[in-house]
């Protein structure tokens, strides 16, 4: 392995840590029910297929996951504005607050962590990262 890949490798592996990290600490939402709210927030309306293909699961699970969006409060169908025979989901302001709980109950447990868990000199030096993870992320074909 090339220093490149050993890098790429250890960066992969500590991400991945982190994130599940953060969501074992602070997570309230059930993970399709997040990611599809995410979609949601990020993108806008869009139909149950275009959410599946963007979730890379089934349309069966996105139908579900959206059902039980809907049965919480946290999305409602719409009639497609540019299909007037498709209808679309979007985000109510309940599935808005609560993806914005569950968002802010993450950034506090990191942000303790890294108070607690850092030097100050590590502190400013995990500062820098994120504009260099957001490079990298920018070289990635956009998604389907």
């Amino acid at each position: 392995m090339t220093d490149h890949d050993q890098l790429a490798e250890r960066l992969r592996t500590s991400i991945g840590g982190l994130v599940r990290a953060t969501r074992s600490e602070a997570d309230a939402l059930a993970p399709p029910i997040a990611q599809t709210l995410g979609l949601l927030d990020r993108e806008g309306e869009a139909s149950i297929a275009s959410l599946a293909q963007r979730r890379r699961v089934r349309h069966q699970s996105q139908s579900r996951t959206v059902k039980d969006l809907e049965n919480l409060g946290y999305a409602a169908r719409r009639p497609d504005p540019r299909d007037g025979r498709g209808r679309v989901i979007a985000i109510t302001p309940e599935g808005r607050a609560a993806l914005d709980r569950d968002r802010g109950a993450r950034r506090d447990w990191l942000a303790r962590a890294i108070a607690t868990e850092l030097t100050p000199d590590e502190q400013d030096r995990l500062a820098e990262l994120p504009a260099l993870l957001d490079r990298l992320t920018a070289s990635a074909d956009p998604p389907r």
